[in-house]
């Protein structure tokens, strides 16, 4: 079907809106962001990564600078790196990759980390009579987290080569 085409168009001659389904038109071949079971699986690697990240910071409460925030975001940001290369690595990103993508990478690891409460806590710290642990804090956990990224994406090339890597 293209844009000349009658069923294309609705009564007024003007073109139809492309994100409605038509006839043709299976749950398979919408954008990934419209797709339902996309959606779900956001929704549900949400869930368990914020839980996962409330538990962690129930379990290990701090006082002052708020050092569990900073691991649960290094560690997210490190594991985020490995997933992404591992799955770049294994072919493109359709079928089970974008979905485990979307569970693990976009749902899981965009629920447990925060960088919400990142700007939060900075600016806590900054405004309690610390500014300078609240800057340190926030420039250097994007800092390190950004470390963590380049390290996990590292860890990622080496323990998922292609058959084309070199060693």
């Amino acid at each position: 079907m293209t844009a000349g085409d009658p069923a294309h168009e609705t009564t007024s001659g003007l073109p139809a809106d492309p994100d409605t389904a038509s006839p043709d038109t299976t749950p398979r071949d919408r954008p990934a962001h419209l797709r339902p079971d996309y959606i779900g699986a956001v929704f549900a690697g949400g869930c368990c990564g914020v839980a996962a990240r409330e538990a962690l910071i129930d379990r290990f409460p701090t006082d002052g600078v708020p050092w569990t925030v900073f691991v649960i975001n290094i560690v997210g940001a490190f594991l985020l790196g490995i997933l992404l290369e591992a799955l770049a690595r294994r072919g493109p990103d359709i079928g089970r990759r974008r979905f485990l993508r979307m569970l693990v990478g976009t749902g899981f690891m965009g629920g447990f980390t925060t960088y919400s409460a990142l700007a939060t806590d900075a600016a806590d710290l900054l405004s309690s009579g610390s500014p300078g642990a609240g800057a340190a804090y926030g420039v250097g956990t994007v800092i390190v987290g950004a470390i963590a990224t380049w390290t996990g994406i590292a860890v990622g090339a080496l323990t998922h080569r292609t058959e084309g890597d070199v060693r």
